[in-house]
């Protein structure tokens, strides 16, 4: 037997995909397939607020070079206020890399709703529901690959050719 995948929840094996304590045999799965749902703008309202934090500091130091320009005033007042704005500016560094890390997490966990679907006993059963895109293809992969390797005579579809899972999730 081959382990094409696993983790705390999913096992995706030579003979069987385990999911949340049900087996399917592969040899009684038909046909595998996905789903996409909507977006979910909740993710897309954390990318939102990930950018606008990122933007902020970056704004104030302008917006503070622009109103020492405007004042008209000292040299010194001028210049300790350009100062204070670049230093507002340079406090970005450190936080970005954080803040890019979460933005690129979020990218790759994805913003749509995925199902894997596949005709079991005849009845078009889903048998994955996540949010992580990541995590998704994973599996999905490994179910092409555990498809590939089971024997053709067990996963015949009604229309004579085999059956096999769309090549992207």
């Amino acid at each position: 037997m081959t382990t094409y995948y696993d983790d705390r929840a999913v096992q995706v094996t030579s003979t069987a995909l385990r999911v949340d304590g049900r087996t399917y045999p592969l040899a009684e799965l038909g046909m595998v397939w996905h789903r996409r749902g909507g977006r979910s703008w909740r993710v897309l309202a954390g990318r939102g607020a990930v950018g606008a934090a990122l933007a902020g500091p970056l704004v104030a130091a302008v917006l503070g070079i622009g109103l020492a320009v405007w004042l008209h005033r000292s040299a010194v007042v001028t210049i300790a206020i350009v100062g204070a704005s670049v230093l507002i500016g340079l406090g970005v560094g450190p936080l970005a890399d954080v803040l890019f890390e979460r933005l690129d997490r979020s990218y790759a966990r994805g913003s749509r709703e995925l199902e894997m679907w596949a005709r079991w006993r005849g009845q078009p059963v889903r048998l994955l529901q996540t949010h992580d895109a990541l995590r998704f293809g994973k599996i999905y992969r490994a179910m092409q690959r555990a498809m590939e390797h089971t024997p053709q005579s067990k996963v015949i579809g009604a229309s004579g050719s085999r059956p096999r899972p769309r090549s992207r999730p």
